[in-house]
């Protein structure tokens, strides 16, 4: 009887040793994992960053930007307390995002030198590590939807131009005719920077309004959307990180250029074994240092907490090459975080069971 209770124990030393080194090797692949349907669902929300200071915002035009960020970080939290799912809560908030004028994306997005809105957009899920862009969209109202489309629906990752466009058609995404992006104090910020620049002012877009019979009251300085994008971080109830993100670019830009937001890995990146990024900024300076990316290779392999890994990128990496703009963040295991090197972000965090969070200036939490 004792040998064989000496042979039980030894299996039993045996067995909790092999749990043991399991669990280790699991524990360095990145956050700790909850198995699926016991999370608690979270969300991030950005609006874009750049020279946004008190000084600048009129209480009218701080409200209202609130309550954009509000009612797009309070629409993807009913998604995910209703058991949706990252991807769908990210598409939702993005959708009322690029239908808000205020907002540099869709319908809000800013002018390229030739008088056009050309939007681009990007989607990833964190589950799959599946993703999907566009670039230089013009008659699709929704780009977020078209990104995921084209994750979903094509086998590609990314789509540009007219062919994005006729991809969207095919899948009986909403087509719109460009001047539906038409907004007057996006064209009053391009003449301003075009003249600035001395390059020729083409002409209103075909089925633009007239123009107004008095100046458009800035609500804004030129600079606010400098590095405007709007972007979108969640994690859902089984565990699901996501990230989408959609921009109009930069005032003025030309030759089609496209940044970091749709782009995988710089503006836009999620992956269940780290986190979900969603970034705003100077994009030249987002692609080159693949900024999505390495903030979640930092959380997956140097074990970082998720706020020392954004502000190891966004407030040391970022700032040593001169690049201006921020991220919003968040792991499977509900960390959320955001930074910025810029003296604003308009930017929300929700988690579930608690009320929004909203911040525009440096100083706020």
């Amino acid at each position: 009887m004792l040998r064989r209770m000496r042979f039980v124990l030894r299996g039993l030393v045996a067995c909790v040793a092999l749990v043991g080194c399991s669990i280790a090797v699991q524990g360095q692949s990145g956050p700790s994992q909850t198995a699926p349907g016991q999370h608690k669902w979270a969300v991030v929300v950005h609006g874009g960053a750049g020279v946004i200071e008190r000084s600048s915002m009129t209480p009218e035009a701080e409200a209202n930007y609130r309550a954009g960020i509000t009612e797009a970080i309070n629409a993807a939290g009913a998604v995910l307390d209703r058991g949706g799912s990252s991807l769908d809560a990210v598409e939702a908030a993005i959708k009322l995002l690029e239908d808000n004028p205020l907002f540099n994306a869709g319908r809000g997005a800013v002018f390229a030198a030739d008088g056009t809105n050309q939007l681009d957009a990007a989607i990833m899920d964190g589950k799959t590590m599946q993703a999907g862009a566009v670039a230089d969209v013009r008659r699709t109202r929704h780009p977020i939807s078209l990104a995921r489309a084209v994750m979903e629906k094509s086998p590609h990752v990314m789509l540009v131009g007219a062919g994005a466009d006729d991809f969207a058609a095919q899948v009986h995404l909403e087509q719109v005719p460009p001047s539906f992006f038409f907004t007057e104090h996006r064209w009053q910020q391009l003449v301003e920077e075009l003249k600035k620049q001395g390059v020729p002012v083409p002409e209103r877009p075909e089925g633009a309004p007239a123009p107004p019979a008095k100046p458009v009251a800035f609500i804004e300085t030129p600079d606010n959307h400098k590095y405007g994008t709007v972007g979108v971080v969640a994690l859902d109830r089984n565990g699901n990180v996501a990230a989408g993100t959609s921009t109009g670019g930069t005032t003025a830009k030309r030759w089609n250029r496209v940044g970091d937001s749709p782009i995988i890995g710089a503006g836009t990146y999620a992956s269940n074994q780290s986190c979900a990024v969603s970034g705003t900024g100077v994009g030249e300076y987002f692609i080159r240092l693949t900024v999505a990316r390495t903030i979640c290779a930092l959380v997956q392999y140097e074990h970082m907490p998720l706020q020392a890994a954004v502000d190891e990128v966004v407030q040391k990496q970022l700032v040593a090459v001169h690049g201006d703009g921020g991220v919003i963040a968040i792991t499977p295991d509900g960390q959320l975080a955001w930074s910025f090197n810029t003296p604003g972000m308009f930017r929300a965090k929700l988690s579930e069971g608690r009320t929004p969070q909203v911040g525009i200036y440096r100083d706020e939490p």
